[in-house]
């Protein structure tokens, strides 16, 4: 069931993989993160799903949709639509094994990054973009800020231990 947020965003979590085994704290935290996010760009009047699922439904979304035949972390669908002063601003998948993969790898908190890619996947919806090095410049300036409303470091700063962490990840749309 989709819930309203302060701004007036309808968000709906479908969890389609028995592989999120805490599905009510992915759900809060993906329902958090968007509505800071929401709040951060003022969003009013707005409708959108979220999608918890795994590597193989995401590769296969990946592969018929952007011609990747690869698992990624989050994808966006943005549609832009109005319909009965709603935007219905499309859907944002996510994949349980990459999340936790890179979490892992990265040595962050899941929920860290989970919420990090829900922001991400949002700020698509909402046009933004990381194909040129400006975008990605100011994408990740905004991620950065909604993040920091949540209590959430700064997920491109190198990891502890003096490791670099890929500036660049596989990045998704």
């Amino acid at each position: 069931m989709p819930r309203a947020t302060p701004h007036g965003c309808k968000i709906d979590v479908l969890v389609e993989s028995d592989l999120w085994q805490h599905p009510g704290q992915a759900k809060a935290a993906v329902r958090r993160a968007i509505r800071t996010a929401a709040a951060a760009l003022s969003t009013k009047r707005a409708e959108l799903a979220v999608v918890l699922t795994d590597d193989a439904a995401i590769r296969l979304l990946n592969r018929n949709w952007r011609g990747i035949d690869a698992a990624t972390n989050v994808l966006s669908f943005p549609t832009k639509r109005v319909g009965d002063g709603l935007l219905l601003l499309g859907d944002i998948v996510l994949a349980y094994e990459t999340v936790a993969r890179e979490a892992h790898r990265d040595g962050k908190p899941f929920a860290h990054h989970l919420a990090h890619l829900a922001v991400h996947g949002f700020l698509h919806l909402n046009g933004y973009d990381h194909g040129r090095a400006d975008e990605a410049a100011a994408m990740e300036r905004l991620e950065r800020a909604i993040l920091r409303r949540l209590a959430i470091g700064d997920p491109y700063q190198e990891r502890a231990g003096g490791a670099p962490k890929r500036q660049r990840e596989r990045r998704s749309r």
